[in-house]
């Protein structure tokens, strides 16, 4: 007994073929069978490709594929070389961002040629690094003790403690008892020959730029950090210094083939600028807030 109209046009397979025959007709619009004799319909997979595909999967799996592996690689490989012709063929990488940047990056990998980068000489190399040093100049360290004033345990009146805490010490040397007057801190209460950086891993950018604006040699604060707040002693800041060229030549090296690559990059695209006509229609975009 046949399914009733209505239940039958409520039946998945149907809305499944409908759609399919949908797409099957737009394809076809799109990509009559003529437009076939324009284009190569010729799919090579050559020895390179299968040693690839084999480098690949060694460097995954640790082991050479086997025979049924191999196959469903070389599969993958020609699906997804068809669907590649035939999106270009209907036009799909036509006003796409994403393709167009794609490609923008694989033409910007092409122009970076490391092949044309030489290694520069020992000579031409300090020379540059003469140019360069603040690049390579390295921050001072400073040593410090501080007391920690918690808002967990004290709430909105952390920083009160704090200044309370300063006013006992003011004027008394680092090593003055300060039992009672603080809260107890998770890491240590001394640092020594921290870098900033180091010093902002643990208290936050905030506190470690304060505190390389403190003058050595006396209780000082409050200060806070991404903790809490704190009355801190600075013992001492090292001046940042550049470190000689024997010290650190790897690193001068390095940045000297940053920079060539960024040149070659630079004048690639210079060169491939002039080939166009750039034309901007309409008025220029509006920049920053428009005045009152």
């Amino acid at each position: 007994m046949g399914l009733p109209v209505q239940r039958w046009l409520r039946e998945p397979l149907l809305h499944f073929l409908i759609a399919g025959m949908a797409l099957f007709g737009a394809y076809r619009v799109l990509s009559p069978a003529g437009d076939l004799a324009g284009r190569s319909t010729r799919i090579e997979v050559t020895a390179d490709d299968l040693r690839q595909l084999e480098m690949g999967w060694r460097s995954q799996w640790q082991r050479a594929p086997t025979t049924d592996e191999m196959r469903n690689l070389v599969e993958t490989r020609i699906r997804e070389e068809i669907l590649y012709r035939e999106a270009l063929a209907l036009g799909l990488d036509k006003d796409d961002t994403i393709v167009k940047r794609r490609l923008a990056q694989k033409l910007e990998f092409l122009a970076e040629d490391v092949s044309t980068i030489r290694d520069p000489t020992g000579a031409e190399l300090e020379a540059w690094f003469e140019k360069k040093r603040d690049r390579f100049s390295l921050p001072g360290l400073v040593s410090f003790r501080h007391l920690y004033f918690s808002p967990d345990r004290r709430g909105e009146q952390a920083r009160a403690g704090a200044v309370k805490a300063l006013s006992a010490l003011a004027g008394k040397p680092v090593n003055t008892p300060a039992t009672g007057l603080a809260d107890r801190f998770m890491a240590q209460d001394y640092y020594a020959y921290r870098d900033p950086e180091g010093v902002a891993n643990v208290f936050g950018t905030q506190f470690a730029q304060a505190l390389l604006q403190l003058k050595p040699g006396r209780w000082q604060g409050p200060i806070e950090s991404g903790l809490g707040w704190h009355v801190v002693f600075v013992e001492s800041i090292g001046a940042g210094r550049v470190p000689d060229f024997e010290e650190i030549e790897p690193a001068v090296k390095a940045e000297w083939l940053a920079e060539q690559r960024a040149d070659l990059k630079r004048k690639a695209f210079e060169s491939m600028r002039l080939r166009y006509e750039i034309v901007i229609s309409g008025p220029p975009a509006e920049v920053g807030a428009r005045k009152q």
